[in-house]
């Protein structure tokens, strides 16, 4: 890596670690019913929510009250862009005049965008009306994502109550989080984005002229820039069979996208996603967005810090994801700046210039280049995004490798928001745990003690992603419908299925590409996926929260293991590499690792 490529990735770093503290600090203040300034345009507001739907807001939820509420909740907003979908030829805000989804795509684009995933088998400007983008899609990016935050406050307050029966309020948690954090960050991002020249229009798909024509025939479908149900996917043709004029999709994208990134949600407005020019037309435009997908992830573990007292332990947990991050951006960065050495031995230039040298460029745009293309995938990856800017399809096997297994390690190196953090104090509960069994002694985190049960709940939510990826992983090469949809032959075709299934059981949502997933095989079975790898999580971790709370705060000794040290920052880290590692590197053996040997010539 050259020094341009360490500059831009240093100066992506300080940024995220410099506004973590600030915006941690303010959403710390938001759960804890504190003033942050916006009590007095939002109060009333949140007051009419509680009135409107007779909720209690002093009602202290036990555990099992708690679940209930997220799970019944998000099964109604799982309903409504199922039906969204079913319905939107009949609807309005549908100038296209676009059909209704089919029934698995639907179901497989309910489940996705309700349990955070966001998972796309469809292209978004040929497939859905503006209400469903809006309406079903984009709302679901808001309370998605706020609930994902409430279920991590749940489990912070089970540290720091003592004797206690209730986590907090679901209803209260989910509104303060969607009024407070995301939605005053999307406003502002989305007229950042808008003054970068990402659309936000509800005007029709316009059709325009061509500044030159080619020999070409333009299938605009193909290109992701217009439907085609209608006949509209074809440019204009003069009468040499040149075609004249483009139809160039538009929407109200600004807002869906600012949320899509913010809430580490990740579904695109267009089909190519955060590499379409209307979603991400400029390097500044990138920087944002990408900044935006770790930025809320990360403030959280000072918010984390915060609120059970010793901020110390917030910036051990962001100082472990951070070490992981930069590592593996340090594999995927290198490793597409080297390009494909099977092309360098048949002595083809990979040069993007005479003056700049290249890489492996396929699949990303020159616009970004190789260095924010490849830290993009990590980030998207480290979190539960699943965003886009460039084509996973054509990475390297090792720039593949890193994307896919931040993704197996259970999207807890930054992880969705909420979900990142709770997924990866579990971890710290394992780590506890196991240095306890080290030295004799009870395990304690953060003044409550571990023991057999919360390791139970703890060992369901490491072991039920890898369940799933793998199993759906045997399941798909095993049956004819699963196969089928494999149109790269060997160790590559293996690697899009495994990285399929990772997103899916880990609530990513990214994807290789290659693989025909929009089949009601994969809809269905994805979307059972992404079902369990969201809620088995969730309720595991309420588990824990309701356990900790209850139990009293044991005062620290002398044989107390510091939670707050580089030390265990290591062991910490240590534990999640250890348990990716030993899960997955046979099923990585088998594809990206044999595709990088074969690329450099050993069969």
């Amino acid at each position: 890596m050259n020094g341009p490529g360490f500059l831009q990735i240093a100066i992506y770093l300080i940024a995220l670690i410099a506004l973590a503290k600030p915006l941690g600090s303010y959403m710390a203040r938001v759960y804890q019913d504190e003033s942050v300034g916006l009590n007095r345009w939002f109060a009333g507001v949140e007051r009419l929510c509680y009135r409107l739907s007779g909720v209690d807001p002093e009602q202290d939820m036990r555990w099992r009250q708690y679940a209930w509420a997220a799970l019944v909740f998000n099964l109604f907003g799982l309903l409504a862009v199922y039906l969204l979908q079913r319905f939107q030829d009949v609807l309005p805000l549908n100038p296209q005049a676009l059909p209704a989804v089919t029934p698995d795509s639907a179901f497989n684009t309910a489940v996705s965008f309700a349990s955070n995933t966001n998972w796309q088998g469809y292209g978004g400007e040929s497939t859905m009306s503006y209400l469903t983008q809006m309406l079903g899609l984009g709302v679901q990016n808001f309370l998605s994502a706020a609930s994902g935050m409430a279920v991590l406050v749940a489990l912070i307050r089970g540290f720091t109550r003592r004797n206690a029966q209730g986590i907090g309020n679901f209803w209260v948690d989910m509104t303060r989080g969607t009024l407070y954090i995301l939605l005053p960050l999307s406003f502002v991002l989305a007229l950042a984005l808008v003054g970068q020249g990402v659309v936000q229009t509800f005007n029709p798909y316009q059709t325009v002229s061509l500044l030159e024509t080619s020999n070409n025939t333009v299938d605009a479908k193909s290109m992701g820039l217009a439907p085609s149900p209608a006949g509209e996917g074809r440019g204009e043709e003069n009468q040499t069979g040149k075609p004249t004029k483009q139809t160039l999709a538009l929407g109200p994208a600004a807002s869906q996208i600012a949320i899509k990134q913010l809430g580490t949600n990740g579904g695109g407005f267009f089909s190519v996603n955060s590499a379409h020019p209307y979603e991400n037309p400029t390097p500044l435009s990138n920087f944002l967005e990408m900044l935006a997908i770790l930025l809320i992830p990360a403030a959280l573990c000072y918010s984390f810090g915060l609120m059970v007292g010793d901020t110390r332990q917030g910036w051990a947990i962001l100082a472990a994801m951070t070490l992981v991050f930069v590592a593996l951006v340090c594999v995927t960065v290198p490793a597409e700046q080297r390009g494909n050495p099977a092309l360098t031995a048949l002595g083809i230039d990979q040069s993007i210039s005479a003056q700049q040298a290249g890489g492996n460029m396929e699949g990303k745009e020159t616009r970004f280049g190789i260095v924010n293309s490849g830290l993009w995938a990590v980030a998207t990856t480290a979190a539960s995004n699943g965003s886009v800017n460039s084509m996973h399809d054509s990475y390297t096997p090792l720039g593949g490798l890193a994307p896919m297994w931040l993704m197996q390690l259970g999207e807890v190196i930054f992880g969705g928001v909420g979900s990142g953090l709770y997924g990866m104090i579990v971890f710290a509960i394992v780590a506890v745990f196991i240095a306890g069994l080290m030295i004799g002694r009870t395990p304690e985190y953060l003044g409550k003690k571990i023991e057999a049960y919360e390791m139970k709940m703890a060992a369901i939510v490491i072991l039920i992603p890898p369940l799933l990826v793998l199993g759906g992983t045997a399941l798909s090469l095993m049956l004819d419908a699963g196969k089928a949809s494999i149109f790269n032959p060997g160790a590559h075709g293996f690697s899009e299925v495994l990285y399929a299934w990772s997103s899916a059981g880990n609530n990513n949502g990214s994807a290789f590409g290659g693989l025909s997933a929009n089949v009601p095989f994969y809809n269905v079975w994805l979307g059972l996926a992404m079902l369990f790898s969201r809620y088995w999580l969730m309720i595991p971790v309420l588990a824990i929260a309701g356990s900790l709370a209850a139990k009293k705060t044991v005062p620290v000794g002398p044989g107390t293991l510091p939670t707050h040290t580089p030390l265990f920052a290591v062991l910490l880290i240590i534990t999640v590499l250890m348990v990716g590692a030993l899960t997955f590197v046979p099923a990585l053996a088998l594809g990206p690792i044999v595709e990088h040997l074969q690329m450099l010539g050993h069969h």
